[in-house]
């Protein structure tokens, strides 16, 4: 997804190899020469025609029942061991704080290493995590400490694995598929977050939050096995950055040379820290404003994942998007935040969940499919992990001010607080790209490549003619 200055005098391509100047070689398609374009597979479901995404997807749907299980396990046994939100913000701080402080590291260990077997490694030390924790519990010995200890060692697997996963499905599905696997793993995700909390709603209810703990490390056989039995000759072949020095600061600079990559990436930025505090949230509205128990906090997590599942769905149908609908679900989400905070009953506020989980996920898939396809294959691990070290890494800054204010002030206003952060936000952002153009810029997601180039508004001559492009100076593009 382009961002920044835009102009309606640039033309946009005619065929599916002609390309505006400057696009990068990954945003060009399929890669195919000319004159024999590769017919994209088109479909709801179409990636999952491909036999090692098909592993990758079945393993990943049972790991991630088992991951929101753990999560809303994790979030009532802090509270009941602390009974304050600020100590839920912490727990989920911990765990995201790796992401901030090592998050680059971990996209240069991407674009060095086979993703595959980096994670067959993390995956293997997400499930030890979860065993620790079940252990823990189980015995009786738990205490606060100790959940925040796991959730910190969590977050260091993290950094690994979470640009690892993201960069690794373009070697399974190929880059016409990219946006639709992007997609269907959103589903994925929260398709298991209407199971998961459900089943852990009911287990802790029954026996205590040790046995989601314990399945949750179990659940993560199910992904090492599909890596496994992966045939890697049907990879898409990507070739390694060879270790060097200075390729932290090559993909720093890489990015601050894309404003198409910049603006997004400050979005989801402000999203991530201020607006997708649910645990905190919910876990509030639950225990102090409706003064119920584990199995309402399930309810509004499955009620939030429906919509969510919805949202991905509908991502998946769409080959191109424009940088107007990123903004524009960007604004939606922080009116429906502030709408639910202000809910006057119990139902109400659950219903507006379904639609902030369908508006949240259409900014994760967009922001997503689009820097992905925008970035050079050698670059996308470190251009994945800034994305998910901003998106994600700035809970840490966030989430203890949130807890802070909901503690302080009521969840109300917390709630409030976070979605009238995100509203300003893209309202800012929005004014800031309408002024340059930039909304007018869309990417074809399908066949990976821009409709229009990227370029900023420049001065006209006096005489009001066009300023011509020469070889020694042309005019500046993405």
């Amino acid at each position: 997804m382009s961002t920044g200055s835009g102009s309606d005098s640039v033309p946009a391509p005619h065929t599916p190899h002609e390309t505006a100047p400057g696009t990068p070689p990954e945003a060009t398609g399929d890669g195919a020469p000319p004159g024999a374009p590769a017919a994209p597979r088109t479909g709801m479901f179409s990636s999952l025609r491909v036999r090692n995404y098909r592993l990758f997807a079945t393993g990943q749907v049972v790991s991630n029942t088992g991951t929101w299980m753990q999560r809303i396990a994790q979030d009532w046994l802090v509270l009941s061991l602390t009974g304050s939100s600020a100590a839920v913000g912490i727990t989920t701080a911990l765990q995201f704080l790796p992401m901030l402080l090592f998050g680059l590291y971990g996209g240069v260990l991407t674009d060095r290493f086979s993703k595959r077997k980096l994670l067959l490694v993390t995956q293997s030390a997400m499930g030890g995590t979860g065993l620790a924790l079940a252990a823990l519990t189980l015995s009786g010995t738990v205490q606060v400490w100790h959940v925040y200890l796991t959730a910190f060692v969590l977050g260091l697997v993290t950094v690994v694995d979470n640009p690892s996963r993201q960069a690794f499905v373009v070697e399974m599905v190929g880059k016409e598929d990219l946006r639709n696997a992007v997609s269907l793993n959103s589903a994925n995700f929260q398709s298991a977050r209407l199971v998961g909390p459900a089943v852990a709603g009911a287990l802790i209810s029954a026996f205590g939050s040790g046995w989601a703990f314990l399945l949750n490390g179990l659940s993560f056989a199910a992904p090492i096995a599909g890596l496994l039995l992966m045939r890697t000759a049907e990879l898409h072949k990507v070739d390694r950055v060879p270790r060097s020095k200075g390729q932290l600061r090559e993909g720093l600079r890489y990015v601050s040379g894309r404003p198409e990559l910049i603006w997004t990436i400050v979005l989801v930025g402000f999203i991530g820290t201020f607006g997708f505090n649910f645990p905190i949230w919910l876990t509030a509205f639950t225990y102090h404003v409706y003064h119920q128990g584990p199995g309402t906090y399930a309810l509004f997590n499955s009620l939030m994942a429906a919509g969510s599942l919805a949202g991905a769905l509908l991502a998946a149908r769409r080959s191109s998007s424009r940088l107007r609908l990123l903004v524009g679900a960007a604004v939606l989400f922080g009116a429906l935040e502030m709408a639910a905070a202000l809910a006057p009953s119990f139902w109400i506020f659950a219903v507006l969940l379904a639609p902030i989980g369908v508006v949240g996920l259409t900014i994760n898939v967009t922001a997503n499919s689009s820097v992905q396809l925008a970035t050079d294959p050698l670059m996308r691990g470190r251009v994945m992990a800034l994305f998910m070290m901003v998106f994600v890494g700035g809970t840490p800054l966030g989430a203890p001010l949130v807890g802070w204010v909901t503690d302080t002030f009521g969840p109300r206003i917390g709630f409030l607080s976070g979605g009238l952060v995100s509203l300003l936000a893209a309202v800012l952002i929005g004014l800031i790209l309408a002024r340059t153009g930039g909304l007018r810029l869309k990417i074809d997601l399908r066949r990976g490549h821009r409709h229009v180039a990227f370029v900023p508004r420049v001065a006209l001559p006096e005489d009001g003619a066009e300023p011509a492009a020469s070889p020694d100076k042309p005019l500046p593009v993405a």
